[in-house]
């Protein structure tokens, strides 16, 4: 049932309440923030960029601000950049903005520079600076610009800006955030200039003056025009909280732009950019507050790790902001203004700050997805979080309630199919459950719980505690059967590290554990423990957080150079080791283990070879699982369709097994 106008206005009075913003009327406070979603090709805006942001207005945002485009040859940094300095983009972006115009959204580009943090395998161009300082991007420096330099890219700015106008756009978000070039020139410890645009407050503000002062002149009065910032209270070179707010009143005095955005992190501290669960939510709202005491004239955005309705209306209420930029929430759930506003809060698919998909892909110069809606960048062909009715409705019964079943039994359900979930154990989620007991990633239970209730809803008959043999599986009382068995350890220890054998010797005398015996509390543990991580992932490092939580003595090995290595992509990776040096774990790193004695495990270094005896009175095996594909092995009948999913086909993370589970489901 949906909230009529009154009880939405009472659970949500400021979120959903409209304003004005330069002539142009916001349906409610949400925004969907810039970020790169990487989606071009040949530097060209796509369907699959249209269908990505339309999704979002069907939902309810009120304003969208489109991924940065460089303004500059010297700011392309990934390989889906915009095309800059090129007509060619207006008509392709044009179909953009009509669609999302047409769904009732306000529509901006943010256009950007990064200044001395380059990407040169992406520009092939030097990185421009004030001054000539080192990238915090890669290892190379960047080249002082000249004041014809500095001329050249105002005037970039203000043609990318000519475009937007031309390509249907209601404004533009200039980037003055984490230390891309504006912030560069603000900044006195990377603008050492003794020219007019360096030294006084006045010189090094003078680009951002003139930048906002020259497209407000060439766009007219009802082009929006934007500010970015960020807040980077934990690094002391960077522009503190006062100073950004000086700042900020400088260029507000003259009205040169019409809100500012409040982000986190920078590139001197990329983890909080994109903040992971390991970092408290609403981290931009400080500075927003800070801000919004000192601006006459402009609106201000909290952005960084609102996920939420509710953390929005309580940062809005609190009189910190006037807008929430919701970007991930919205990204994992695309309709979560609709929804909210029509009531169905618990209907919201919570986005997991997980960074798996989106930040973790990007950083990998790919386009962006999401681990728990697989349909982000496959809007154009998936029809987004819309689904169409099937016209030949069949029974299906799907065989295991992890999340590539969880997310099959749903979307066959929405299809209106007649679905039957068969779990055996007593709850859903599989080891993705067992995950979400890990530290600080309680919202996985969140998303088990949202399954539970979506199901409920689409009528799902779930029966648990049941195990299935083939002779359970006939044409008789099912159509089509989805196999969703997933995975279970390896039971022999192997490790990629040590090919040569096929058993970790040792391992038949006991106190061997993996990750799910330690989370299902089925390990019984001694005092001190060694964790063998070979993924680099949460699976181990977040079952040895855990066990040192509990006060084992943890000794984390591994055979990749670094504690986390694969969390690197989503940025939790020094966070996470931060938080396991303060718990006390010890890290041995590039070694493997060559048998497991009373003793403890005969560590081996991959280096150079050199071996010792590691004390422990248990060993915790974080290696490859093996798929669990009895069923899918021994079923044969010509008359059932059977289809598999998820790990049992092969063992991998979550966001692969919840995608075959909707393209299956699609499929039917």
């Amino acid at each position: 049932m949906s909230m009529s106008d009154d009880e939405t206005h009472r659970s949500y009075p400021r979120l959903f309440s409209p304003v004005d913003i330069r002539g142009h009327r916001l349906r409610n406070r949400i925004v969907f923030g810039a970020h790169t979603a990487n989606m071009a090709l040949d530097g060209l805006p796509t369907e699959q960029h249209r269908a990505y942001y339309v999704e979002r207005a069907i939902g309810g945002a009120a304003m969208l601000v489109i991924e940065p485009m460089p303004v500059h040859a010297a700011a392309v940094l990934t390989r889906g950049n915009f095309r800059h300095g090129d007509d060619a983009v207006i008509p392709h972006f044009r179909s953009i903005t009509d669609a999302v115009h047409a769904e009732g959204a306000v529509i901006l580009q943010q256009l950007y520079h990064v200044g001395q943090h380059g990407d040169a395998d992406n520009a092939f161009h030097a990185a421009w600076s004030p001054s000539g300082m080192p990238s915090y991007h890669d290892s190379d420096g960047s080249h002082a610009m000249t004041e014809g330099e500095i001329e050249d890219t105002i005037e970039a700015f203000v043609q990318a800006a000519r475009r937007c106008k031309g390509a249907g756009f209601d404004g533009v978000e200039v980037w003055a955030a984490y230390h891309g070039l504006v912030d560069q020139f603000w900044t006195p410890w990377s603008n050492r200039r003794d020219d007019r645009w360096g030294g006084s407050l006045q010189n090094r503000t003078r680009i951002s003056r003139e930048i906002l002062t020259r497209i407000r002149r060439l766009c007219g009065e009802d082009f929006i025009i934007g500010l970015a910032v960020n807040d980077e209270p934990d690094v002391s070179i960077a522009l503190q909280r006062e100073a950004l707010a000086e700042i900020v009143a400088l260029h507000d005095r003259d009205s040169l732009f019409d809100y500012v955005t409040c982000g986190s992190g920078s590139y001197f501290d990329f983890h909080k950019l994109m903040p992971t669960f390991l970092y408290p939510e609403k981290l931009g709202v400080d500075l927003a507050n800070e801000l919004k005491a000192v601006v006459k004239h402009a609106l201000v955005t909290a952005e960084s790790h609102i996920r939420t309705p509710d953390n929005a209306e309580a940062v809005l209420g609190s009189g910190a902001a006037d807008l929430v930029s919701i970007v991930r929430g919205q990204i994992a759930d695309p309709h979560l203004a609709k929804k909210a506003m029509e009531g169905r809060s618990g209907d919201i698919r919570g986005c997991l700050s997980c960074n798996q998909m989106c930040w973790g892909r990007r950083s990998r110069d790919y386009w962006i997805s999401c681990l728990v809606n697989p349909s982000v960048g496959r809007e154009w062909a998936w029809q987004g979080d819309r689904f169409t009715p099937s016209g030949t409705p069949k029974r299906v019964l799907v065989v295991g309630g992890g999340p590539a079943g969880l997310e099959a039994a749903r979307v066959a359900a929405e299809k209106g199919h007649q679905v039957t979930l068969k779990e055996a154990a007593p709850e859903l989620g599989g080891q993705f459950r067992l995950a979400g007991l890990q530290p600080r990633r309680g919202q996985i239970l969140d998303l088990l719980a949202w399954y539970e209730r979506q199901l409920a809803q689409l009528q799902v008959r779930i029966e648990r505690n049941v195990y299935i043999e083939c002779e359970d599986l006939t044409p008789d009382t099912t159509d089509v059967v989805i196999l969703a068995t997933g995975s279970q350890p390896d039971p022999d220890g192997f490790q990629r590290a040590l090919p040569h054998l096929d058993q970790l010797p040792g391992i038949e005398r006991g106190q061997v554990w993996s990750p799910e015996d330690v989370m299902g509390r089925a390990a019984r543990l001694g005092e001190r423990v060694i964790v063998l991580d070979e993924g680099g992932n949460w699976r181990g490092c977040g079952t040895a957080w855990h066990l040192a939580e509990q006060g084992k003595r943890v000794i984390l090995v591994t055979p990749d150079p670094m504690i986390g290595k694969e969390l690197q992509r989503t940025a939790a990776d020094l966070p996470l080791r931060q938080r396991l040096a303060l718990l006390s774990v010890e890290f041995v790193v590039e070694s493997a283990i060559l048998d497991w004695s009373e003793a403890g495990a005969r560590v081996v270094s991959l280096l150079d070879r050199s071996e010792r005896v590691i004390a422990a009175d248990s060993l915790v095996l974080a290696t490859a699982n093996r798929a669990e594909d009895h069923l899918v092995r021994t079923i044969k009948h010509d008359r059932l369709v059977v289809h598999s999913i998820g790990d049992c086909v092969a063992p991998r993370q979550a966001p692969y097994a919840i995608y075959e589970g909707r393209k299956i489901a699609l499929e039917l």
